[in-house]
């Protein structure tokens, strides 16, 4: 009996399960920015806030451990829209043990 099948199969199912996964939660990146500087990440949450104009400017995502700033050229979903954005954190200023000033510089958005 050829075994090789089944392995590839499995090792192929352990990959899409661990790849296709979940989001970060915000808190986490907020709470060790370091630690996801310049990694892609992804969020969900709901948009709390939005400016800027002609597709480019910022909006605030949160979920139920935070809050962060997200920069997009890719158009900005309206206030009360929930979203999964995926982008790479950039870092501000941590003083006193907080986080200032850590956004994700967008990659793409889906509003649900």
């Amino acid at each position: 009996m050829n075994k090789k099948p089944a392995r590839w199969a499995l090792m192929l199912a352990v990959l899409i399960l661990t790849s296709c996964g979940g989001y970060t939660k915000i808190g986490r990146i907020t709470a060790d920015p370091s630690r996801y500087r310049n990694r892609t990440v992804r969020v969900e949450g709901h948009v709390t806030n939005a400016f800027g104009a002609l597709s480019s400017g910022g909006y605030q995502v949160e979920d139920d451990t935070g809050k962060i700033v997200v920069i997009s050229n890719q158009g900005i979903p309206s206030k009360g829209s929930r979203v999964a954005v995926s982008g790479r954190v950039m870092e501000g200023i941590t003083l006193m043990g907080r986080s200032y000033g850590t956004a994700i510089q967008e990659h793409g958005h889906q509003a649900h």
